[in-house]
């Protein structure tokens, strides 16, 4: 009895501090607002329409007045022939991805650190950020341009130098589509990403350096030893936000760069929703079936972020929560 009274009696105390905290800093709320509002609308709002994924939906009717159907859309998923190859391309890709995009910014990032020129520094810093800027579609374009088997300065220098006759057409062979996605990727975004470890090496105490060279380390030891270990939960809390969208190829980039010729290695999950919300033969969509996909492949990564946030948290101590 004296718990329960005890109980209400922290509730009452928790209320009346609340509501005092809400009168002193109401104009901090007031400026929450319109982010709250923001992530209601665009964020929780749309997760009405994943009742699609177990309907069989009829625009005549709407949503709610479309027939139910259950898990036959995910039934259908798993059945279908397209399954094994979706999964393996998007696994492929994406491990590829991060095995190698994943290191670039940070090695990129101690080189820059490293740099005792500051003129040349904020130039190389420059030089490596501006390619995130540059549209997609401008990105596959160059690529198509530079490696054109006819007139791309690619192949001409291939030429040049093994005396073959005709080029090779780097996007539509299956084996070189995925090394084009994910290195013209790193290309593009290991400046961009490169920001916020060098921040985080902005932070790392002199002293630990200057102790280190009086002690005779090399700059090897030091990056080692102090870089590193420093910027080792910035490292962790990425990669966990990374794993927990490994699921998620980009469906436009594959898209620009998809053909007929490297369509069995570029079919990835994101590129069939899309194909399947739109198809290309004039059938009727079918918004059901690429809802529970899409609602399946956020399952997954939702799932794999679990994991990786539990994995890192007991291995290093830092995490998302």
């Amino acid at each position: 009895m004296a718990q329960s009274e005890l109980q209400k009696t922290l509730k009452a105390k928790a209320r009346k501090e609340t509501k005092k905290n809400l009168k002193n800093n109401w104009i901090l709320y007031i400026f929450l607002l319109p982010a709250v509002v923001y992530i209601g609308m665009f964020h929780y709002g749309p997760m009405y329409g994943l009742i699609l994924a177990f309907k069989n939906y009829k625009g005549a009717l709407g949503i709610m007045g479309s027939p139910w159907v259950g898990t036959r859309w995910f039934t259908t998923f798993f059945k279908s022939p397209l399954f094994s190859r979706l999964i393996r391309n998007t696994l492929i890709i994406s491990f590829y991805q991060l095995i190698v995009g994943f290191p670039m910014p940070i090695i990129l990032a101690i080189m820059l650190n490293y740099i005792n020129n500051v003129f040349f520094k904020k130039f190389a810093q420059t030089l490596t950020y501006i390619p995130y800027f540059i549209s997609t579609v401008i990105l596959v374009s160059m690529m198509t341009l530079f490696f054109s088997p006819n007139s791309g300065f690619i192949n001409t220098i291939i030429k040049s130098i093994t005396g073959m006759k005709d080029g090779i057409y780097f996007m539509g062979t299956s084996k070189y589509f995925r090394h084009m996605y994910v290195w013209s990727g790193v290309w593009q975004g290991t400046g961009y990403s490169a920001v916020i470890y060098i921040a985080a090496l902005a932070g790392v105490s002199m002293e630990l350096h200057e102790a280190a060279i009086i002690d005779g380390a090399s700059i090897w030891k030091r990056i080692w030893h102090i870089d590193i270990p420093s910027i080792m939960p910035t490292i962790v809390i990425l990669l966990v936000m990374q794993c927990g969208s490994i699921i998620n190829v980009g469906y436009e980039k594959v898209l620009l760069m998809q053909n007929q010729l490297n369509r069995d290695v570029s079919e990835v999950i994101s590129t069939y929703v899309y194909n399947v919300s739109f198809p290309r033969d004039g059938s009727a969509p079918n918004y059901g079936y690429s809802t529970a996909i899409g609602l399946l492949n956020n399952v997954i990564n939702f799932i794999i972020l679990i994991i990786a946030n539990t994995v890192a948290n007991k291995l290093t101590g830092s995490g998302l929560w």
